[in-house]
């Protein structure tokens, strides 16, 4: 760590040892502020988002103050988001589909469209609203169906492509999405049950009667020990490293253009690969605790890293536009939910739900739309085992093999196209 002085304005400046230090810190007292004020647990804002948020509101009053700056070394961070995604990647089974039935199929499909829908409709108001289109794209499926790892991800992404202000709109569109699914599941549910004097009853269907979980990890070892974690690490390391090494590859086939294509997509698409073959081969165990257990540490440490480093100040001038923007996004995702997903689902109690899992996880992340479906069944005192499989699948791993490449599409086209 170092200091220094510049017409009165102390400018401190933290190593990467420092860095990683303050950000480890800084995901502990969000956990702890997260168990301690009931406001951050009924949302489910995630721990690395108020603790890092915590920093970035600090360096926003020093900035304004004008008395000092404070800057980060996060170099951490890209190897840390190449490990999420990669796990991510592993968890990527395409026999899940089958396990869920027409369903899921419709589900699935569903979100991959309005995934493309979010992003078209984000890049259209902003360029109506006189701003970058990308940063539209940022207030679309990066942050809504993409939820702060994604935000967090893209943003800086595609600041790097020349689009000012890219990380901050992201990262502000995935907590104002956190907090409008967090709200609207529930109460739109019900009102889809007593509009559409649904019967309380739900899918009694054996397929359905395990959980998400259960599905996903199913084959593999679940106890946590170093001899597991270590050949799970190896694992992903392997993984990282052919997906980086692929991605090398795209990049020198297609230098001269405007395409460019993130590290963590092609790790995360070699890990699905990988799983898949190994589903039928069965080449390796994986431990899916392990691998879960990696997963927690690498999205935590950095997303607080990219959130203590956020320019807040950026925002300003995008305000507008942006709450435009996000207000559609409620609206059409509503919408979308009440007259196309529940009759696609059938108009039954289990599509109710679903649809309240929608809302959730659309607008904000997988634990909203398990909140809000648990509050629904809570409150009719009936279990939708169906919808409680289908949802977090498709939330939580599915939807990405489209969801990310249609992100990656949407950037190279808006940063490439005139302005």
């Amino acid at each position: 760590m170092s200091w220094s002085f510049a017409e009165n304005v102390l400018s401190i400046q933290f190593d990467a040892l420092w860095t990683t230090a303050v950000a480890l810190l800084l995901l502990i007292v969000g956990y702890g502020l997260r168990r301690r004020l009931r406001f951050f647990e009924t949302f489910c804002i995630p721990a690395p988002v108020v603790g890092g948020l915590l920093m970035a509101i600090l360096a926003l009053v020093l900035h304004h103050n004008g008395g000092a700056s404070v800057k980060f070394t996060t170099s951490l961070q890209s190897p840390m988001m190449l490990a999420f995604f990669t796990t991510v990647g592993i968890g990527g089974s395409l026999a899940l589909l089958r396990r869920g039935g027409k369903a899921l199929i419709v589900y699935l499909v569903f979100c991959w469209i309005l995934a493309v829908v979010q992003n078209g409709a984000g890049a259209a108001l902003a360029k109506l609203f006189g701003i970058h289109p990308a940063l539209g794209v940022m207030a679309g499926a990066v942050s809504l169906e993409g939820g702060h790892g994604a935000a967090a991800s893209f943003g800086p992404l595609t600041e790097n492509l020349g689009v000012t202000g890219a990380a901050a709109v992201a990262i502000a569109s995935a907590t104002y999405g956190l907090i409008a699914g967090g709200l609207l599941g529930g109460p739109i549910c019900k009102w889809l049950i007593d509009k559409n004097r649904v019967d309380i009853q739900a899918s009694d269907d054996a397929i359905y009667q395990k959980s998400a979980a259960e599905v996903m990890h199913e084959g593999g070892s679940s106890e946590v020990t170093a001899d597991g974690f270590m050949k799970s690490l190896c694992l992903v390391l392997v993984i990282m490293a052919l997906g980086s090494l692929l991605s090398g590859y795209i990049a020198r086939f297609t230098k001269g253009t405007n395409f460019s294509l993130p590290g963590y997509v092609t790790a995360m698409f070699v890990a699905v690969i990988f799983r898949n073959l190994n589903d039928h081969l069965h080449l390796v165990k994986i431990n899916t605790k392990c691998v879960d257990l990696i997963s927690d540490v690498a999205l935590g440490v950095f997303l607080t890293m990219a959130m203590m480093s956020l320019r807040i100040w950026d925002l300003y001038d995008l305000a507008l536009p942006l709450m435009g923007i996000l207000l559609f996004q409620t609206l059409l995702i509503a919408a979308l939910g009440v007259f196309v997903l529940f009759p696609l689902l059938g108009r039954d109690y289990d599509a109710a739900v679903m649809c309240a899992g929608f809302l959730g996880h659309g607008l904000g992340a997988t634990p909203n739309a398990v909140a809000n479906m648990g509050a629904v069944c809570e409150r009719y005192g009936v279990m939708s085992h169906k919808a409680f499989l289908i949802v977090p699948l498709c939330g939580a791993v599915l939807i990405d093999l489209v969801g990310l490449p249609n992100i990656v599409w949407f950037i190279n086209w808006c940063t490439a196209a005139p302005k």
